[in-house]
């Protein structure tokens, strides 16, 4: 039978035991920390305007509006129709006032279903309906100089095509539609237009309007044109011009994004060591500011990027993924594309779909830090970008600076209390509960100075 060791005593310490010597000292620790902090590209990218007055009048050239905006839809179940009043979208329709004929021409469109691959129309087909894309892409296909097959774009949700067919000389299809995915398309056909055209005083007067109008002399851009006359010799008559202004030009007001910080007396005055409470509260406050400032420049319907982009700049990627030949297409939209912005996912998927193609795009340096960058121009990550439930986001591209007619960002320095360009620290007062609070103000907003400065490439699958 095997005896065990009796158990030894142990030793006493020799020194201070590193648990009691804790109790006479003060641990190392850092800052607070806070794991919302973005990059936040936008803001550091943009140059920014002082805004004394509140608001940042952009005046332009007169641009004459053709109606090339999307039509919108409204569905009950799978059966989808047109919103009437949407019907002014259309160049043909623009100014017509009368609701009861737009209600009529509503009610005379066709759903049709198209699958992947289908052909909506022909090229060199009669064109003798209007076409309202309800949902899906379709391509636009044309022929090259040797008849070869090219693409001429993207159609999609909103969208619309056919629109001489309800003029009398509608002549023929100049391409072939091609779904690229499964698509609603309402059709209305030029019989049914000529029908309610019979029945409706109104918009018979309109299209006699419309189509007996002069169109105003335009440059490619819609500006209404300088004339000037070139390569003239001896005393030719000069022609005389001016340059016409828009009579509205818009205005961006400076928005704010504001909240109360409430910090306790006693935090504040016998917790300060090492730490400032209310130094660290008021960063990591101001902090979560900066990062809704920059959300709301993206996303607020009012000024955000995402929906001031005009409509000719909104272009869709051609099978569904971000492919290199839809960037090249995104950036080749204005004259000089300075920066990319994508979701960090976006950006993901953008790198697949280059890394298939044997791509491998260099990198380039922003303002200190090495970027994944198209063409040279730096594609920057910005979270703020939403990503749609279907798993689809945009990519923006821009062009900043006031000298350049690009993308600015608005604020006002010099406001009292101000800790930062544009964002001040107010005290409130002390209440019955002693809680002092301050009130924490960012003003901000921003502007797209000529419609080209800002593009965007929308439903890009990620």
């Amino acid at each position: 039978m095997t005896t065990q060791p009796e158990a030894q005593p142990a030793a006493p310490n020799l020194s201070l035991a590193t648990a009691a010597a804790r109790n006479l000292t003060t641990t190392t620790k850092t800052v607070p920390q806070m794991q919302g902090i973005s990059t936040r590209w936008l803001l550091r990218i943009l140059p920014w305007v002082e805004t004394t007055g509140g608001a940042y009048r952009v005046n332009r050239r007169l641009t004459h509006t053709l109606g090339d905006g999307r039509v919108e839809f409204s569905n009950t179940g799978a059966d989808i129709s047109v919103i009437p009043s949407e019907l002014r979208e259309l160049p043909l329709l623009r100014e017509l006032e009368d609701q009861g004929a737009l209600e009529a021409l509503a009610g005379r469109f066709n759903q049709r279903e198209y699958s992947a691959g289908d052909t909506v129309v022909t090229k060199g087909s009669t064109a003798d309906e209007l076409l309202l894309i309800a949902h899906g892409k379709l391509q636009k296909e044309g022929s090259g100089k040797y008849d070869e097959p090219v693409t001429l774009g993207v159609l999609a949700d909103g969208d619309h095509a056919g629109d001489d067919a309800l003029t009398p000389d509608p002549g023929d299809w100049d391409y072939t539609l091609k779904a690229l995915t499964r698509c609603t398309v309402l059709a209305l056909p030029a019989s049914a237009f000529q029908e309610v055209a019979q029945q409706s005083p109104a918009l018979r007067q309109h299209l006699d309007s419309y189509l007996g109008r002069s169109v105003p002399r335009q440059n490619k851009r819609g500006e209404a044109d300088i004339d000037m006359s070139s390569g003239h010799v001896g005393e030719a008559a000069l022609p005389g011009t001016f340059v016409d202004y828009e009579l509205k030009p818009r205005e961006y007001e400076l928005s704010v994004a504001q909240t109360v910080l409430r910090v306790h007396s006693r935090v504040a005055d016998i917790y300060n060591d090492p730490m400032n409470q209310v130094e660290e509260q008021l960063r990591l406050t101001v902090e979560a500011l900066r990062e809704r400032q920059e959300h709301e420049m993206i996303n607020n319907r009012e000024f955000g990027l995402l929906h001031n982009a005009d409509l000719k700049q909104r272009i869709h990627t051609r099978s569904g993924p971000p492919t290199p030949d839809d960037m090249d297409e995104l950036i080749s939209r204005r004259r000089k594309t300075q920066y990319l912005l994508a979701h960090p996912r976006t950006i993901a998927a953008i790198g697949r779909e280059c890394s298939n193609r044997g791509i491998y795009p260099p990198e380039t340096e922003v303002q200190g830090s090495r970027v994944r960058s198209w063409r040279g121009i730096p594609l920057l990550p910005c979270n703020k970008i939403p990503v749609n439930a279907d798993n689809t986001s945009s990519v923006l591209a821009m062009r900043v600076g006031q000298e350049n007619q690009g993308v600015v960002g608005l604020h006002q320095t010099g406001i009292p209390d101000e800790i930062q360009p544009g964002l001040n620290v107010r005290f409130m007062g002390i209440d019955d509960k002693a809680l002092i609070s301050y009130l924490v103000s960012a003003y901000y907003s921003a502007a797209v100075l000529v419609p080209d400065a800002l593009g965007i490439l929308e439903d890009v699958e990620i």
